[in-house]
């Protein structure tokens, strides 16, 4: 029996869990819980920083009871990685500990004013090739910029110089630590892949940069963690409490990066496309950062200790099981989520339908910020099963338009697409996937790479592993494959049809369709205010 396990808390958007792995990759215990989302107005989206550590703690507490009942003993546990959703922002007061308000989730979409007004900015123009990524609603830099105008206890907590702001891996390593208590050894860090997704972090030199943070004016009076390698055995420090009191927390990736690292993309052309709350298609591009032309994001892939970080270009699409979801809540079209597709294999195409699910504007490789949620072509024909399918086609559609981003600016075509996350559970979500970008879609029997990239950092770090060679192998048992099943004509069409439906939509909102009413203002401001005063 294996001696050297380690362990993966993975925050999701919508879920925590935690896999104890062992040496092979092999998961040994879970646990899973989801957690509130919050949507106090249109276009927002807030969690509670309480929530997202009390589900932490409950999962780690969870999976170590299935793994003492299983025979293992729990100091076998050499070490515990943590990947998180990327962009959602976190406050909190460096005297209590306290945060300040709700997280601010990456979906959400209230700083899209800030977005337009910043862009008129002087230097606006320099931000991509300074921190990779553009001005929009979806990094941390604006949800920050919004609660220091925004809210009060925010305001009063930076000009007292106690105003701490992270994103999800910050917020967990600091409580797992000792959230601050007298005594704790309380660690105060960012990895490079988090960090690159803030535009406070220049892309080229991996540190702050001060036009950056001047150009958002967060210079003064706000307290930014220490940029560190994702994978190190010292910089994280030990979990504080519990039954892991004294396990070195070894690595830290955002979720993406983490699955990329989980697919062993290891080599400069390797790539991989996660189907979560969002659609996220990486590709390895080597040691030096690549400035897409096409719409796409310049982030860190991982930054191993001791090794040079290796860079990714980025296809970052906001609606992929999130318009499941919304189906399911919002509509009530399925009880399930898995109902999608069994409702989507009974017709054998949209009949004509297409759904942009641009609930929060479209992302790569079209950075429509004005667009919103949009179904073309309902005739009476149309049923609950072409609309099913059309929900699934949306997040292959954006694959292919971020496939083809990805090839103009690497000179270089995927032969076939690795795949992971919830929604590649479905064949034919991952069948319809094959079809409409035309090449193999390769899914492997373990979907959990999230987790299991953050759990082969934390062995690299800790010496479970020292060379990329002998990962090979790893979670490649069970695989299936995908192919292509439509001619090519028939994608082209169907291909077509969804460019069409993407140049419309856009421009839907205008100056002043989004303005509030008096009642409806002081409602917000009220609203507001009740969320400060439940972390006062």
């Amino acid at each position: 029996m294996s001696k050297a396990f380690i362990g993966a808390l993975d925050a999701g958007t919508t879920s925590i869990r935690f896999i104890i792995f062992d040496d092979m990759g092999r998961p040994c215990a879970v646990r899973q819980t989801e957690f509130e989302q919050q949507y106090p107005h249109a276009g927002w989206h807030e969690q509670n920083p309480y929530e997202i550590i009390k589900c932490a703690n409950d999962c780690i507490d969870g999976a170590i009871s299935e793994f003492a009942a299983s025979g293992h003993d729990v100091s076998d546990i050499k070490a515990v990685g943590i990947t998180n959703q990327r962009e959602t922002t976190v406050v909190w007061d460096s005297e209590t500990g306290k945060p300040l308000y709700n997280a601010i989730a990456w979906p959400d979409t209230r700083t899209s004013r800030l977005v337009h007004h910043f862009k008129t900015k002087n230097g606006a123009k320099n931000l991509v090739r300074l921190c990779g990524l553009p001005l929009s609603t979806y990094p941390s830099a604006l949800k920050l910029v919004w609660l220091v105008q925004n809210v009060h206890s925010v305001q009063e907590a930076r000009r007292r110089g106690t105003l701490m702001f992270g994103t999800v891996d910050t917020w967990l390593v600091y409580n797992l630590t000792g959230g601050g208590r007298p005594g704790s050894d309380t660690k105060f860090v960012t990895d490079t892949t988090n960090a690159s997704r803030t535009m406070f972090l220049n892309i080229n030199s991996l540190k702050y940069d001060d036009f950056l943070l001047d150009f958002f004016e967060i210079s003064q009076g706000v307290k930014l963690p220490e940029v560190v390698c994702s994978a190190d055995n010292l910089t994280y420090g030990n979990i504080a409490a519990g039954a892991l009191a004294g396990v070195p927390i070894a690595s830290c990736l955002g979720d993406q990066s983490a699955a990329l690292v989980g697919q062993r993309s290891f080599s400069v052309g390797m790539g991989k496309n996660t189907y979560g709350t969002g659609l996220f298609l990486l590709y390895n591009t080597g040691e030096e950062p690549v400035f897409s032309k096409n719409g796409l994001l310049t982030t860190v892939g991982y930054h191993f200790k001791g090794e040079k970080p290796i860079y990714a270009l980025e296809g970052s699409i906001a609606v992929g099981g999130a318009a499941v979801k919304f189906l399911r809540d919002n509509l009530q079209l399925i009880s399930d989520s898995d109902e999608v597709g069994q409702l989507a294999s009974k017709v054998s195409d949209a009949g004509g339908v297409v759904f942009v699910t641009a609930f929060a504007g479209l992302f790569a490789p079209y950075w429509i910020d004005d667009a919103q949620g949009t179904i073309y072509g309902i005739t009476n024909y149309t049923t609950k099963e072409h609309i099913a399918r059309a929900t699934i086609e949306a997040t292959c559609y954006q694959t292919r338009a971020v496939l083809e981003a990805m090839a103009k600016d690497s000179g270089y075509e995927l032969k076939a697409l690795h795949v992971d996350g919830g929604m590649s559970n479905s064949g034919v979500c991952m069948q319809i996937q094959a079809d409409i970008i035309g090449i193999d879609v390769v899914r492997p029997q373990y979907l959990e790479t999230t987790a299991l990239g953050a759990a082969i950092a934390a062995g690299f770090a800790v010496g479970i592993y020292t060379s990329f060679e002998e990962l090979k192998k790893l979670n490649t048992d069970g695989e299936t494959i995908f192919m292509p099943s439509v001619t090519e004509k028939k994608r082209m069409k169907w291909y077509s049809l969804w460019q069409r439906a993407v140049s419309r939509c856009g421009g839907w909102l205008q100056e002043g369709d989004d303005d509030e009413s008096e009642i409806e203002e002081e409602k917000r401001i009220e609203e507001d205010k009740k969320i400060e005063k439940q972390f006062a």
